[in-house]
């Protein structure tokens, strides 16, 4: 008795930290993303298509080479590995229409309201606990997402039928994802898991080709930002949040990984000189607040 409370504050450590990488390795996707399409005409869906397709062969290599024979799937598990594609591979397309429809700033704040949706889930189905700590949380990190990117987020709005759907689809599926992503955790590794998962991601995506052109040849740099955004953006960041996301309830989980909001702003004003203005900060620090307050001892140190 006496000893777990330590493992279970040192595992909690470890999941925190996990998903805090995640958040910054998926920050670079914007980055990456921006650079990649200033250098060729690609279009969101071509790209989020050889994104996955892309993630999928790097995983399938290292599945092979480091899980061997363990990396076998039951069946009766496989209905939601193919659900866990499915969504992910949706949400690919809704997070671009969302884009595309609402803006990028209006799409963030829809992202925002995922961590809420989740724990509710979460609550009805897993009979996780609904702490104090984290519905303060998730109204601290939608207040600061909204107050970061107001401004923007009104200039960009382009109220539409598509663009409203669009909004209720992006978190929902996030929170699928995330869900079902939890689930196959339990019994599987992150490797294993991520590796089929893009694999019907990219399948589900592959029909969305036939529309859209696809820009050849693509210049050379454009191949390096293409690199960066399967490496770290995707390989490295989502193999860590799966890690991570066997360690946190999937609703802490989706609290703390809103730090990416935070990431992107300071990775754009270091490599992109986008500036932030007193309110975007002020909206960034009520975020961290909100991520912080699940670092206090009634928060971090509770499994659930």
């Amino acid at each position: 008795m006496p000893t777990a409370a330590p493992i279970s504050v040192h595992s909690n450590f470890l999941g925190y930290l996990a998903i805090l990488t995640a958040a910054s390795f998926w920050a670079t996707s914007g980055i990456f993303i921006k650079l990649i399409m200033n250098h060729s005409h690609v279009s969101a869906i071509v790209l989020a298509f050889w994104r996955d397709l892309a993630t999928f062969l790097v995983l399938f290599f290292l599945n092979i080479s480091f899980s061997g024979s363990n990396s076998g799937v039951k069946r009766s598990d496989w209905p939601w590995l193919v659900a866990l594609g499915v969504s992910l591979g949706l949400f690919h397309v809704g997070l671009n229409f969302g884009v595309f429809l609402n803006g990028a700033a209006v799409t963030t704040i829809q992202q925002a309201a995922m961590p809420a949706m989740v724990i509710v889930v979460e609550r009805i189905i897993w009979r996780e606990s609904l702490t104090r700590h984290k519905i303060i949380s998730i109204i601290l990190i939608f207040l600061g997402t909204v107050v970061m990117l107001g401004s923007k987020a009104l200039g960009e709005a382009n109220v539409s039928t598509g663009g409203v759907l669009a909004g209720f689809s992006i978190p929902a599926l996030y929170g699928v994802w995330s869900l079902l992503g939890k689930k196959m955790r339990r019994n599987y590794g992150p490797l294993p898991i991520l590796t089929y998962a893009f694999g019907v991601a990219a399948v589900v995506l592959f029909p969305f080709q036939f529309i859209e052109v696809h820009p050849w040849p693509v210049p050379g740099n454009t191949w390096l930002w293409f690199a960066g955004l399967v490496g770290v953006s995707t390989v490295g960041a989502f193999l860590i949040y799966i890690f991570g996301l066997g360690r946190l309830s999937a609703g802490v989980v989706t609290i703390v990984v809103m730090s990416e909001i935070v990431f992107s702003a300071i990775l754009a004003r270091i490599f992109l000189d986008e500036k932030l203005t007193l309110i975007e900060v002020s909206g960034a620090l009520v975020i961290v607040a909100g991520i912080v307050l699940l670092f206090t001892p009634s928060g971090m140190f509770k499994r659930r």
